[in-house]
């Protein structure tokens, strides 16, 4: 296929991705990086960029976004003083070690493993979404001291396996010990910068050979995919707020809790070949 219009089927594929991830953030809540990482995978392997490193490009181009959409959400959260600074302060060291030890363990990783821990800890994500009880809870305040530094790191860690932000694992995380949910939404914001840019500038001196990735390819980090979702994240991302307060999101957790779970499901079965 000539280049010029793989480049074309990489820009459209891309465009589509960037807007349904965009409103689906809007729409419920959630990280766009729990979309963006499967799709870029099933685009790049169509676009026939296959290699044994296709889960690293995937999760750095979409740690990347992550970088600007959580920078942005945190500067809107704290105009309405949601951001819980304290808990951000304390729970950020741990979360940024664990985010390194991430990255340092997935560039060491072979794609089909990163797949499998995508897929389950995916199912996790989406049984929470979709069983998960708002009055759950594990304790009335957020940890301090040893059990913060214990809990701290895996959140970070777990996170850069799946090329998420601070969302996923964060706000069920501030929720269970009794943080408000639209104090948890604008918190896990600043989990997702902290995340995010050290796990980046890892993934930007990781090597990928030049036959197994996309045009303009920074180490791990697609730079096309990164403009065009940041971009099309931009504009769709508010028409799924207004379509949020238009419609009960709750039946459309439980719709896209399934939606994910296929999605965590169907990683497995290519992992293992089946």
């Amino acid at each position: 296929m000539p280049e010029t219009m793989l480049l074309a089927q990489m820009l459209g594929l891309l465009l589509v991705i960037g807007a349904l991830a965009g409103v689906l953030a809007g729409l419920l809540g959630v990280g766009g990086g729990i979309v963006l990482v499967p799709a870029f995978f099933y685009a790049f392997q169509t676009l026939g960029y296959g290699g044994p490193q296709l889960m690293q490009l995937c999760l750095a181009t979409s740690l990347a976004t992550i970088i600007v959409t959580s920078v942005r959400s945190v500067l809107s959260h704290n105009k309405k003083g949601a951001v819980d600074w304290e808990i951000l302060r304390g729970w950020g060291p741990g979360i940024a070690v664990g985010a390194i030890i991430g990255v340092l363990v997935a560039s060491a990783l072979r794609t089909e493993v990163l797949q499998i821990l995508f897929g389950v800890l995916g199912m996790v994500i989406g049984a929470y979404l979709g069983l998960g009880k708002s009055e759950w809870r594990l304790g009335d305040a957020m940890p301090k001291g040893i059990k913060r530094a214990i809990l701290s790191p895996p959140v970070g860690f777990l996170s850069v396996l799946m090329g998420i932000g601070g969302g996923s694992f964060g706000v069920p995380l501030m929720s269970l010990y009794n943080t408000p949910i639209h104090r948890a939404v604008a918190t896990a914001a600043g989990f997702g910068v902290i995340i995010a840019v050290p796990s980046v500038l890892g993934f930007l001196f990781l090597d990928v050979p030049s036959e197994h990735r996309p045009p303009l390819t920074i180490g791990a980090v697609n730079l096309i995919a990164f403009g065009i979702v940041v971009t099309m994240t931009t504009i769709t991302a508010p028409w799924g707020v207004k379509l949020a307060h238009a419609m009960d999101p709750k039946p459309l957790r439980r719709v896209f809790a399934v939606f994910l779970t296929l999605v965590a499901l169907n990683m497995l079965r290519k992992a293992l070949g089946l």
